[in-house]
């Protein structure tokens, strides 16, 4: 078991995991706000997908998260991290402006917004199919590429697929891409791929770089522009500083910020931020 900060309580429950008390995460929110592809709401309101090579169903009871079909190393090992339940986000809350009304409310309302830990492979690939593209369109991307070349696994009810390696798709063309309906972003895939397997871009040498040192190395892969190596980055490498702007949030900085050149100084937390004043203006502002 990995030996972790136990921010929580963790009780057994037949075959699931109750973790007690969990702050600041809404399921409904997290995996329904474009930070990750593979995941649906069933008829019993269950968040169920795939990720790090694993399935996994997850839902909220009261104040608490059930993870079914999950023990407690498995639960330290794998969903501890990648749920994000290390961050402290009462202290992320504290870190923003004090005089920013705008975040302040936006935080209220998106507080169960919580930044996953995506595996970062799969986050820079999703994210470069991502380009624009709606969100049940990069789903289905997304799937097709799991289901034509990921590792294929069950959990001893489903069978499921892993997201691909890098190695797994070392001999995918751009036809083969095209023909999953990836249109001009096969050639993208194609040149990540190849200058990972290449050693042209390291992954694991992000974690060790600036954000803006990170962005720039990330950029020379074709086709990375500054918004998907920005989501790259919080999504999947915990670069929570991350920033990164679509056509919402510019309106949103223009709406809120119209003083600011490139976005407000959020600090180290920019991402979050992001994320709240997103759901903010596109969920809640447009209806009341």
């Amino acid at each position: 078991m990995k030996d972790v900060e136990k921010r929580y309580d963790v009780a057994a429950d037949g075959m699931d995991v109750v973790v007690k008390n969990v702050d600041h995460f809404d399921p409904d929110l997290v995996f329904d706000c474009g930070q990750t592809f593979r995941f649906s709401k069933d008829a019993g309101g269950v968040w169920r997908g795939v990720a790090m090579a694993r399935s996994l169903a997850v839902t909220r009871e009261g104040n608490d998260l059930r993870i079914f079909d999950c023990d407690e190393k498995t639960f330290y090992d794998v969903w501890y991290d990648y749920l994000g339940l290390a961050l402290d986000y009462d202290a992320v809350g504290a870190s923003f402006p004090t005089d920013d009304l705008h975040l302040a409310e936006a935080a209220k309302i998106g507080s169960g917004i919580r930044i996953l830990r995506q595996d970062r492979w799969e986050a820079l690939c999703s994210f470069i199919i991502s380009q624009n593209n709606n969100i049940p369109r990069i789903s289905m991307l997304v799937e097709r590429l799991c289901n034509s070349y990921g590792k294929e696994f069950s959990d001893g009810k489903e069978k499921y697929h892993a997201f691909p390696t890098p190695e797994e798709l070392a001999d995918v063309g751009e036809a083969d891409y095209a023909r999953m309906g990836m249109g001009y972003r096969a050639s993208y895939l194609v040149d990540a791929v190849g200058r990972v397997l290449r050693g042209e871009t390291v992954l694991e040498d992000i974690d060790g770089m600036t954000t803006a040192e990170a962005t720039d190395y990330l950029k020379k892969i074709k086709g990375v522009g500054t918004k998907v190596a920005s989501c790259a980055l919080l999504f999947g490498f915990s670069k929570y500083d991350a920033f990164p702007v679509d056509v919402w949030v510019r309106r949103i900085i223009e709406k809120y910020y119209p003083d600011t050149v490139g976005h407000p100084d959020f600090g180290k937390y920019a991402g979050i931020a992001q994320q709240y004043l997103f759901y903010y203006e596109r969920y809640i502002s447009d209806h009341r």
